[in-house]
């Protein structure tokens, strides 16, 4: 059974924001996902710097993050079905391509906030429409579409959009599950401590993931999504009780889905849905924070995260959620699940049945977001510029 991993971290990073309060998560300006795009921090023994391909000798149990290139605030990462290019979104609103291709230019209307801009991008699994999560210049969120086929992205539509009353907490994940449908996370509408209470109001899209079917007029509404038919809840909702899921990833062996929440004053945690879920979970965002009672809150059937980590020891501030290793490269990181934090730098592996034996594997400053190739190999990008392939050491 995976159990809640209390990490204590023991490298203090020098940063200039931090991920948790008030204004703050993933995406960010140049400091921090709270900011985010992300934050990073260490457990056991001194961190390792983050190596490139031609430097350090082969270690069991430590990975090497290889440059790949070096972009401008890279923060989102996607691939395509049959193509085998990589393509990264830029937070200034580009996104590109690793060859330098930029396939969509919204910098001239995206906010600039430290946690606003482009945030997400992911593909449709036929590979003929793309989806961006991005921020307008009144800091409100898109989910924007485009017909592509590999060389010009035309027919431009807003699938959703959702008001923001804050700066902050805005999310950005963009995924498509194993089931098809298209899945978005949304911040709790920012400010600190979740002054409107979205978390837990079912009728706000607000602090949750949702789940939709994005070819539709804007889009459909999945007929087993778990509050269909429910007076007064939005039937887009897949999950809830979340403040800012900036990244989430499903497990491309057997559908379980991880989600990386950025904590408020304390805690950071990583909360997790099996595959087969009917959805509906709650996460307990803002009556807990991590797996402790926020400001005396307290409710019923909340699912517990199954790791988290203190704010602040360290440098944490922003965890950052990565994948379940299931590539060929690294036979001895099979099965486990990689996150990290923004501000920490830090990376561990932990095996997915026994979270609690979480290892430190490297090292990415300002790590904002991991990918997934169509191979299974993993990727890290870092808001300072470089995106790294990740190898065995």
């Amino acid at each position: 059974m995976r159990r809640a991993l209390a990490v204590s971290a023991v490298t203090l990073l020098a940063v200039t924001l931090t991920a948790c309060s008030a204004a703050q998560p993933p995406v960010p300006s140049a400091g921090s996902p709270e900011s985010p795009a992300g934050s990073p921090g260490s457990s056991a023994g001194s961190p390792e710097p983050a190596v490139s391909a031609d430097s350090a000798a082969p270690t069991p149990g430590k990975l090497r993050f290889t440059k790949l290139t070096e972009l401008a605030k890279p923060v989102a990462f996607a691939v395509r079905k049959g193509d085998r290019r990589l393509y990264v979104a830029e937070q200034g609103g580009r996104l590109k391509t690793l060859d330098g291709d930029t396939i969509v230019n919204l910098s001239g209307e995206v906010s600039a906030g430290n946690e606003q801009g482009l945030l997400g991008v992911a593909f449709h699994p036929s590979g003929r429409w793309l989806y961006l999560d991005w921020t307008d210049a009144s800091g409100d969120t898109h989910v924007t579409e485009w017909a592509y086929d590999g060389e010009k992205a035309t027919r431009r539509r807003d699938v959703l959009t959702q008001d923001q009353p804050y700066a902050n907490h805005n999310g950005g994940q963009l995924a498509f599950g194993p089931d098809g449908h298209l899945y978005i996370a949304l911040g709790d509408g920012g400010s600190g401590g979740d002054p409107h209470r979205n978390g837990q109001n079912l009728g706000t899209l607000l602090g949750k993931i949702l789940r939709i079917d994005p070819r539709g007029t804007p889009y459909k509404i999945p007929d087993d999504n778990p509050f269909v038919g429910k007076e007064g809840a939005r039937t887009e909702i897949w999950a809830y009780g979340l403040r800012n899921p900036w990244r989430f990833g499903f497990d491309r062996d057997n559908g379980d889905l991880w989600i990386g929440d950025v904590g408020q004053d304390r805690w950071e945690e990583v909360d997790y849905q099996p595959a087969g879920s009917e959805g509906g979970e709650n996460y307990g965002w803002n009556l807990r924070e991590g797996d402790q009672p926020f400001r005396g809150g307290k409710g019923r059937e909340l699912t517990d995260p199954v790791i988290t980590y203190p704010l602040h020891q360290g440098g944490n501030c922003s965890v950052i959620a990565g994948y379940v290793y299931r590539g060929s490269k690294i036979p001895w990181l099979q099965g486990r699940f990689l996150y990290g934090d923004f501000c920490a730098g830090w990376v561990k592996a932990a095996p997915v049945d026994e979270l609690d034996k979480d290892a430190e594997v490297g090292r990415v400053e300002q790590l904002s977001s991991f990918g997934e190739g169509l191979d299974g190999e993993l990727y890290a990008l870092s808001l300072e510029g470089p995106v790294y392939r990740i190898d065995p050491a």
